[in-house]
């Protein structure tokens, strides 16, 4: 059955301004990060991708490697916009990544013009697209001239491969290095994304400044800190879960006092009337020079409870001071 967008997407979502650029994103964007590679069914990334759209977030976050295996997230996205998007690809935003490992040898990684425009031509056609419309520079590569990797960027705007440029997990220094080279090769840098959480504020407050200062947008990943701010750890590790696999969150996080302190953010959610999710994704909403947030899911109705998040945003001085008492004595700083 040929699939056809709601036409009342737009209601709902609420859109902001890129730093000082033309483009606007949805408060909410969806990653393709953990959970629509090779070995997920098909219809259910579909799924969770359709209504998404019809939800009004048109922004689709992927990299190279994601999956797994590696590049299967941007096939299965293709699939997804050969069958079903193509028709919408004007009210889309598609984003992808160059910079962690993604094939053998010295040339499959980090931040080398090689890598990046090859990565790019690779993504392209595991998509099925002319253009990205933001291509970035995944991490900053200590090794490699930021010159070089901006400049790849650049290129990649240039031949029109990608409307944007952007970056990821850079710090305030290199940020405001990397803005200033793509100043002046003309291709002014776009958004920046790193991670964020009420767990998690390496951003606070230098890059977020810097961000400002440079025009800058910025979008957040791991907003819910791989999970730890949501119900699913409230009693401990659970079979099945990325702690209990091992995977991109270490078990050794979930100790009893960070679960007193996740339980005691839980309490003010609930007194909300949220879940600590949807708590966790407004408190990264509420500083106006966040573009959006990402989220990653692995179901229609866990997507639906993310959007569900706009219908409570704001935050007293009160909830927010609260808030810190729990979050920033948590003991827990997954990635700074």
């Amino acid at each position: 059955m040929t699939y056809v967008a709601a036409p009342e997407r737009y209601d709902r979502m609420q859109y902001r301004r890129c730093g000082r650029s033309g483009l606007r994103l949805p408060t909410i964007s969806l990653g393709l990060w953990q959970n629509f590679g090779g070995e997920r069914p098909l219809e259910n990334s579909r799924a969770i991708v359709r209504r998404a759209f019809d939800l009004g977030i048109t922004h689709i976050d992927l990299a190279n490697n994601y999956g797994p295996p590696y590049g299967s997230a941007e096939e299965t996205f293709g699939r997804i916009m050969r069958d079903d998007l193509r028709p919408y690809r004007d009210e889309l935003v598609v984003s992808t990544k160059a910079g962690y490992d993604m094939w053998p040898g010295p040339y499959g990684e980090w931040g080398s013009r090689k890598y990046l425009l090859a990565s790019l031509d690779q993504s392209l056609h595991r998509m099925g697209l002319e253009y990205v419309d933001i291509f970035y520079s995944h991490r900053f590569d200590p090794d490699t001239p930021l010159e070089e990797t901006m400049g790849a960027l650049d290129t990649a705007v240039r031949h029109g491969k990608a409307l944007y440029a952007g970056i990821s997990s850079y710090d305030a220094g290199q940020t405001a290095e990397a803005a200033r080279i793509l100043r002046d090769l003309g291709t002014p840098l776009l958004i920046h994304q790193p991670s964020y959480s009420m767990l998690n504020r390496w951003i606070e407050p230098e890059l977020l400044d810097t961000l400002e200062d440079e025009g800058v947008g910025c979008i957040v990943f791991s907003p819910l800190a791989q999970g730890m701010l949501s119900d699913k750890y409230l009693n401990g590790i659970p079979a099945g879960s990325r702690a209990s696999r091992r995977g991109s969150l270490s078990p050794n996080l979930i100790s009893e006092e960070a679960l007193q302190k996740i339980r005691g953010l839980n309490e003010i959610a609930q007194r909300r009337g949220q879940s600590l999710a949807q708590m966790a994704l407004a408190w990264t909403l509420r500083d106006p020079r966040v573009t959006s947030t990402l989220v990653g899911v692995s179901s229609v109705e866990q997507l639906e409870a993310n959007v569900a998040t706009l219908d409570n945003l704001q935050l007293s001085d009160d909830e927010l001071a609260e808030i810190d008492r729990y979050a920033t004595d948590a003991g827990i700083n997954l990635w700074a």
